[in-house]
């Protein structure tokens, strides 16, 4: 059995670790608040976006924009990782990570080739030591998503997109459920499916059947362009804010469940720690009435 004061040292390390991750679950429990709030706020405009995306993809037009004609084969694929830039937010980046894993092999066994760009320095850290092709990188983003800071990495996969390089780009990351569930999922990103672009306001039966028509100014090839690249960086921020929501979410619950088991172990020892006491206590007396009884 261990000495009293080493027990003693390790109840104390322990009530310290205890405090650090009560503090952290405070902190991640604020954060996550803010990071539902921005994930909310983001919605509308998703759903906005959307909706005139879906609309100009109906339209009358003889111009068809590349994100949406289907590739017939398929032979280079890119991939939007998202992950956190921190740690200890229990297996959240594991699950997204493994579902990575799993695809980047099943396109790798059927002869497709796979790039990688990396949102996250998790995920960037994962595919270096994988060796996979990374081809664009965003790390540090903070608590707060920023489209300037995503806009480099993104304008990379598209272009890459526009000039053939890829036939289809997915992207992985956490869908934030609810505060003790987050979800990995996989989404095809490009090119568009009707799935993708279906329209809220799609309700209105004759849409679908009759179609829009737009009047454009100047033409309707740069108006649909630059709608289409705004509606796939929605996409990606409305992921990018999914998956921070997920992440403090994570992290709370994780913090709380080693605040949690650190009183486990504390009461442990503590009990551990009487037994000692109560063991020395015992062999004293023993010795005292030992030493009487033979005076």
């Amino acid at each position: 059995m261990s000495g009293s004061r080493e027990i003693r040292n390790k109840i104390k390390s322990v009530k310290n670790t205890q405090k650090i991750t009560r503090a952290m679950e405070m902190v991640a429990a604020s954060k996550m608040r803010k990071a539902q709030d921005r994930m909310k706020k983001a919605r509308p405009y998703g759903e906005k976006i959307r909706n005139v995306a879906a609309h100009m993809s109906r339209a009358n037009t003889e111009y068809r924009h590349p994100f949406l004609v289907e590739r017939d084969t398929v032979k280079r694929v890119g991939i939007i990782v998202i992950t956190s830039d921190k740690g200890l937010c229990g297996g959240l980046n594991t699950n997204v990570l493994r579902r990575a894993l799993s695809e980047i092999k099943s396109w790798q066994s059927e002869g497709e080739e796979v790039e990688v760009s990396c949102i996250g320095s998790k995920g960037l850290g994962f595919m270096n030591r994988l060796k996979a092709n990374v081809i664009s990188q965003v790390v540090g983003l903070g608590d707060r998503p920023d489209m300037e800071k995503l806009i480099g990495a993104v304008k990379v996969v598209l272009d890459s997109y526009n000039e053939d390089r890829f036939d289809r780009v997915y992207i992985f990351y956490n869908r934030f459920i609810n505060t003790m569930k987050q979800e990995p999922v996989m989404e095809k990103l490009l090119p568009l499916s009707d799935e993708k672009m279906k329209s809220d306001q799609d309700s209105d039966k004759n849409a679908s059947s009759t179609g829009w028509d737009y009047i454009y100014e100047p033409e309707a090839k740069p108006v649909i362009d630059d709608i289409m690249v705004r509606y796939v960086e929605a996409l990606i921020y409305q992921a990018v804010t999914e998956n921070m929501a997920s992440e403090q979410s994570a992290r709370m619950v994780a913090m709380k469940a080693a605040s949690d088991n650190a009183g486990n172990v504390i009461d442990e020892l503590t009990l551990v720690y009487n037994k000692s006491r109560q063991a020395a206590i015992t062999k004293e007396l023993s010795e005292i009435v030992g030493g009487a009884a033979a005076v």
